[in-house]
């Protein structure tokens, strides 16, 4: 069979656009080399629970439009994204607010936590932050820096926070008020039976073929279609003849214990250096600890999140859009623009860091023009 649109990866991005095409009359084809659809918003259910098998993913958005468009393939729940920071057993809230000062200083009120940040970040003296380090104690001052931001941002990105570039921390959230919610977002929730379902759902009817490695048979692949919307990496796809493009990974370590509740929590991260995962996500939180019909979940699976410099053969996560790297990515999009059958989308093949919300958006777009 002739398709109209060979799709590489069935992540959103990749699986939004066979949808529409779908329903614009085109035949499409999809492939992923994985053994399962999704991408790395994948779950999958553990002793009940929905797992997030690549780190967490809570959906946050004030795009009507994206809200509108992805609430027909799957009902939402409430879910509230309010992590806890846990510095050598101290716990703090995050985002930073009136909880996280009255912990850290024993303020009581919006004017003493305000006067407080300010009279740090006067005794800082920085006016040009040179660096991550400076930029973010010009921000919020030295004790919020080192108990909140060196250490977790160090096990990041595996680098001192002065090498690291000024701008990744553009700017970092204060709230002069009580208000936990980490994202301020007009929408915000995870989809019920979890986001598998949801992709499923935006692939129902289409052709997918999994554990495809399309770059090991891209010839044949290509005769299958006249046109190609790849989300993979952009160099791999190129044979990284100009040079990898670098990343930061994610290690995953899951465990399933035979209690109820292990830290009371979706997310605590920890902002220490010498604790060596960045954080611990609890699974069931993200629905309340019940089951779909509303029963309690009687045990929990926990994942530790450890951060690490990419290679060859790890998961592609974070791109490290430095100086360098968006050099080498300019000069793969040079080659890219000139395909006449190939278009790239995605994180992976636009080497850009997507929240889910804007992800929706761009492939969107995308349809709108080449549909």
């Amino acid at each position: 069979m002739h398709y109209d649109y060979l799709i590489v990866g069935s992540g959103l991005f990749g699986s939004i656009f066979a949808h529409e095409a779908r329903a614009r009359g085109k035949s499409v084809l999809v492939v992923d080399k994985r053994p399962h659809v999704a991408g790395n918003i994948y779950t999958e259910k553990i002793e009940g629970i929905p797992v997030h098998k690549y780190g967490a993913h809570i959906f946050h958005t004030n795009n009507v439009r994206v809200w509108n468009y992805i609430t027909q393939f799957a009902q939402f729940n409430r879910f509230t994204n309010s992590p806890v920071a846990n510095y050598k057993g101290e716990l703090y809230s995050l985002p930073f607010n009136m909880y996280t000062f009255n912990k850290m200083w024993g303020v009581t009120t919006p004017q003493e936590a305000a006067a407080k940040i300010e009279e740090q970040k006067r005794e800082a003296g920085i006016t040009e932050p040179a660096n991550l380090e400076e930029q973010a104690v010009s921000l919020v001052g030295r004790d919020i820096f080192e108990k909140l931001v060196k250490g977790y941002t160090e096990k990041q990105w595996g680098r001192d926070c002065k090498e690291l570039p000024a701008f990744i921390i553009k700017r970092l959230p204060v709230r002069l008020t009580f208000d936990n919610n980490y994202f301020d977002a007009l929408y915000q929730g995870i989809p019920m039976g979890g986001y598998t379902r949801l992709v499923e759902n935006l692939l129902e009817g289409i052709e997918v073929r999994l554990s495809t490695d399309y770059l090991e048979h891209r010839e044949e692949l290509n005769a299958l279609a006249d046109r190609v919307l790849y989300t993979g990496p952009i160099d791999g796809f190129y044979d990284y003849r100009l040079g990898a493009l670098e990343y930061r990974s994610v290690r995953f370590e899951t465990e399933v214990l035979d209690i109820p509740n292990f830290q009371g929590n979706a997310a605590v991260n920890y902002t220490d250096r010498e604790t060596p995962w960045t954080r611990i996500i609890e699974h069931k939180w993200f629905v309340f600890g019940k089951d779909e019909e509303g029963r309690e979940l009687p045990g929990t699976v926990i994942s530790r999140e450890y951060s690490s410099e990419w290679k060859p053969g790890d998961e592609p996560y974070y791109p490290v859009n430095d100086e360098k790297n968006s050099a080498l990515y300019g000069e793969y999009r040079k080659l890219a623009d000139a395909e006449e059958k190939v278009i790239f989308g995605g994180r992976l093949g636009e080497y850009r860091y997507y929240d889910m919300d804007a992800v929706i958006a761009a492939a969107l777009e995308l349809c709108d023009r080449a549909l």
